[in-house]
Parts: C-alpha cells; sequence; structure tokens
C-alpha cells in the first residue's frame, strides 16, 4: 500500500462542527423514549413528540404553501406558461421572483443549510481526488441579475465570486473512501513531481503556479502532524485526513499496488441557478425559470462536478507545462545533434520518437481522464442526485421541519431527565446528549430551540431565569388534540 511520504506532513481537515442534527427524527424519539424507566412517562413522552411534530408543521403550512405557489411561476417545466397567463408586468415578476428568492434561502438557513464561501471554495478546489481535470463554467449561458439584486439588497460577507450566477449551499462533512490501483495517477504524480523540480530549477515557478499556491494559503485548513484525538472532550471542530496520490509517497513496489484515497464530502448540495434568456427566446419576460438540484456525498475537491453549465475540459496548465518544456528540451537536443560533425540518425531518430512519443502519452492521460470525467458526471447525475426542481423543494421544507422538530424534542428531554438548566447548561445537555446516546456530535441551536418550546407552552422559567418543563400529562393538555388526532378518531382507527 501506497503511504505518506515521509517528507511531507499529513493533510488535515479542521471542519466546524453544525447546528444539524443528523441523527433521523423516529430513531431520536425511540432512543430517548428507552431512556424513560416509567411506562407511563414513555407513552406519555411519544404523544408528545406527535403532537410537537404535528403542531409545528401546521406553523409553517401557510409559508410552505406561499413558496410552492411563487415557484410554480418560475418551475422550469410549466413556469413559462403560468407567467403568461397571470398577464404581470416585468417589475411585478421582478418582485416576485425576489420574494421567492427570501423565502427560499430563510427555509435554508432553518434547514441548516449554509451558503458555501470563498474559503471554503478555496480549500474544496485547493486538491484532487477522482477528478482530475479542470472544470470551468460557461458564464455566458447563466443569468446574474436574480442573485446580484437579491445579494444587494441582502449583502453577506466572505461569498464567492460566482455568487451572482449560482448559490452552492452545503449540509453536514462525511467521508468518501476510494480503493484502485490508481497507476495512471501514480505515473502522473510522479511526472509532474519531476516537472514540477524541473520547472523550480528553471524558477517558472511562479509563471505556471501562482494562482494554485494562493488557493492552497486559506487559514481554514491546517497541516498537522495527526488528527487530535478528541473523543469524550467538547472539542467543536471536526478534524478530517484528506488523502492523496500527490501526498503518497510512491516507488516501483508500491506502483501496481492498491492504494486507498480519502477526501472529506459535502453530504448535501443544494445548487440554485438560472439561465440566462437566449437572444431568439420568444418569451414574453425571458427565461425566468430558476434551477433548485440537491446532490449527496459530494467530495469537496470534486465539488466542480454539480456546477452548472459546464464547459468540455481541456489540457491543464501542468499538461501545457509539460508539452512545450518537452518541446523545447526536444528540439534543443535535436539541433544540438545535427550540428555535429557525424550526426548519427538513429540518435536523432530516437530523439525524435521519444518526444512524440511523450507527448502522445499526455494526450492519451487527457483523454482517458476525459472519459473518468464523463463517468464521474454521469454517476453524479443517477447515483448523486437525489432530486430537482419542486421535489428538491419539498425535501427541504421537510428537513427544516424535521430539524425544527428534533431541537424540540432533545431540549424538552433534557429539561426532564435532567432537571431546569440556564440556556448554557441546555445547551451543553443537549451536546452530551446526542454524544453519548448516538454518538453525533453537533453544535446544538438552543436559543432557536429554548423559543419554540415558550411558543409551544411546555416550559416555564423560575426566579432565577433558569427553564423548567411543564409535566409531560400537563404538556400533552396545552398542546392539545392535533388534527391528525381527530380525523384518526373520527375515522375509528
Amino acid at each position: 500500500m501506497a503511504t505518506q511520504s515521509s517528507g511531507k506532513k499529513k493533510e488535515i481537515m479542521r471542519i466546524e462542527r453544525e447546528s444539524v442534527i443528523m441523527t433521523l427524527k423516529p430513531r431520536l424519539v425511540m432512543g430517548l423514549a428507552d431512556l424513560l424507566e416509567v411506562d407511563s412517562d414513555r407513552k406519555e413522552f411519544l404523544t408528545l413528540c406527535r403532537r410537537i411534530d404535528s403542531t409545528i408543521r401546521a406553523w409553517y403550512h401557510n409559508e410552505f404553501e406561499e413558496v410552492m405557489q411563487l415557484y410554480s411561476l418560475f418551475d422550469p417545466v410549466h413556469g413559462a406558461k403560468k407567467l403568461e397567463q397571470q398577464n404581470l408586468s416585468p417589475p411585478k415578476v421582478d418582485a416576485l421572483e425576489q420574494q421567492f428568492v427570501r423565502h427560499l434561502f430563510k427555509i435554508m438557513e432553518k434547514s441548516n443549510y449554509k451558503i458555501l464561501n470563498e474559503e471554503e471554495v478555496e480549500i474544496a478546489t485547493s486538491g484532487q481526488y477522482l477528478l482530475n481535470l479542470p472544470i470551468a463554467v460557461d458564464t455566458s449561458k447563466l443569468d446574474s441579475k436574480l442573485f446580484s439584486t437579491y445579494f444587494a439588497n441582502n449583502p453577506q460577507e466572505g461569498l464567492p465570486g460566482f455568487v451572482d450566477q449560482y448559490v452552492i449551499f452545503r449540509q453536514g462533512v462525511g467521508i468518501d473512501r476510494t480503493t484502485d490501483y490508481f497507476i495512471t495517477e501514480k505515473i502522473d504524480a510522479l511526472i509532474g513531481r519531476f516537472w514540477e523540480y524541473l520547472i523550480q530549477k528553471l524558477r517558472l515557478r511562479r509563471l505556471f503556479f501562482s494562482k494554485q499556491l494562493n488557493r492552497a494559503s486559506s487559514s481554514i485548513r491546517r497541516i498537522v502532524d495527526s488528527i487530535p484525538d478528541t473523543s469524550g472532550t467538547s472539542e467543536e471542530d471536526l478534524y478530517v485526513e484528506r488523502i492523496r496520490i500527490q501526498n503518497l509517497s510512491l516507488s516501483v513496489k508500491n506502483l501496481l499496488s492498491k492504494t486507498t484515497v480519502q477526501e472529506p464530502t459535502f453530504e448535501r448540495i443544494v445548487l440554485i441557478y438560472r439561465c440566462a434568456t437566449p437572444s431568439k427566446s420568444t418569451l414574453k419576460h425571458g427565461d425566468r425559470a430558476i434551477h433548485i438540484k440537491q446532490f449527496r456525498n459530494i467530495p469537496m475537491a470534486d465539488m466542480e462536478l454539480v456546477l452548472p453549465e459546464k464547459k468540455n475540459p481541456g489540457l491543464t496548465p501542468m499538461d501545457w507545462t509539460k508539452l512545450l518544456i518537452t518541446a523545447g528540451l526536444g528540439l534543443v537536443t535535436l539541433v544540438t545533434s545535427l550540428e555535429m560533425p557525424k550526426a548519427d540518425f538513429w540518435v536523432v531518430s530516437a530523439i525524435l520518437m521519444g518526444v512524440i512519443g511523450y507527448c502522445v502519452k499526455i494526450f492519451l492521460s487527457f483523454q482517458q481522464n476525459l472519459i473518468e470525467y464523463q463517468n464521474l458526471i454521469t454517476r453524479s447525475m443517477y447515483e448523486k442526485q437525489l432530486d430537482s426542481g419542486r421535489g428538491t423543494l419539498l425535501h427541504i421544507c421537510d428537513d427544516m421541519i424535521q430539524q425544527e422538530v428534533k431541537e424540540v424534542i432533545l431540549a424538552y428531554f433534557v429539561l426532564i431527565s435532567r432537571g431546569r438548566a440556564s440556556k448554557d447548561d441546555l445547551d451543553k445537555r443537549c451536546e452530551e446528549l446526542m454524544l453519548e446516546e448516538f454518538q453525533e456530535k453537533c453544535d446544538f441551536e438552543v436559543e432557536d430551540a429554548v423559543k419554540k418550546m415558550e411558543r409551544l407552552g411546555i416550559v416555564t422559567r423560575d426566579s432565577v431565569g433558569r427553564y423548567c418543563h411543564v409535566p409531560l400529562s400537563r404538556a400533552n393538555e396545552i398542546i392539545g388534540l392535533t388534527t391528525e388526532e381527530r380525523v384518526s378518531k373520527a375515522s375509528g382507527s
């Protein structure tokens, strides 16, 4: 197996814990219920969980209805037809689409999705994983008015340069591992190291590598000797090692052996964009369709797979560097050989064949990478894309409700089991419970959970400001029968 190069430190990515609770709601509810020793309490708790779920869904019902109604005007399938039927003025259409974007971004935030910022983009694209080609977006095919207007009215810091044309939301972090021989990649890495050494000696590094060096200088990524042991501590950050072919110690012995590479992933990615209106379009309001796509388990270094309107990739700067330097060295060697008093035909032929053969090898490597790129795109569409359009919007709305419900249930249970607590103590206890019972580290949003419990009327505060739970039976009485329970009783089920 290939190992970490002894001359290089491990590449460790430090990732801030997120507020999202990844544990599924049924597992969370049943896991907490099993911790209650009294059967009657367990029954009351399960009833309360169902009522909390139903009530929070009712809170957001009208908001979701408005969002879906707005999106029907900008749906890529039927939106254009509905816009024409409404007979709206262009300023009114502009106002409606901005209203939709505001609602959508609010839902994304409550679902604990974050906009991928400039620093995270720099870190993600500073390495290579399975995708070995430079991917660029054809910006002429994307609209820039929609998000430029939104962020002009809702400014945020640290946004990437492409945010006026498309926005990427991300949620959760995982790990992807791939084991293969990677023979071509290993050979390319060895050749790349040789050419990098040669370029350094020729003092051409600044000319060819300035961008790459700048991209790799993010303050978030840390290079350390090992991943810190944070088990059993309140360490807020996660540490994941990025294992790449480029950082491995390669030799003839391990060139033909299997190697495992590893890359952190974005567990969920939501891409939002709008295409530019073609010059020959006959649509009254132009192309107003807003595309929403959701992906899962996207390796950070291969984030380009989800980008919209991708251009066909070409040779990398390194490939062009190899070609130019090889051709230059070959030409110099050839001229020097021909100037010799007795130029050997076979020596000249060997030089020519070597130069041509190496150039062909670079081209064939590019073709192989292009085939792999097309395969990755196909797999990302069939395996990693969860949904698009209305389906993605419904999924995000449900995600939001799930998060809101889980926060309330967890916070209320902690008050039941561990007694009254200040806001800070409640925050700490919820995080400890998630780690102890569900082996999940999360940054619990105590402020949001407390507000919802107070709105439900299931908590009170004592004289010193600590939160106390209303007894289970009383909490069920306060919330009362839900619509689902009334329908269930009426139907006799």
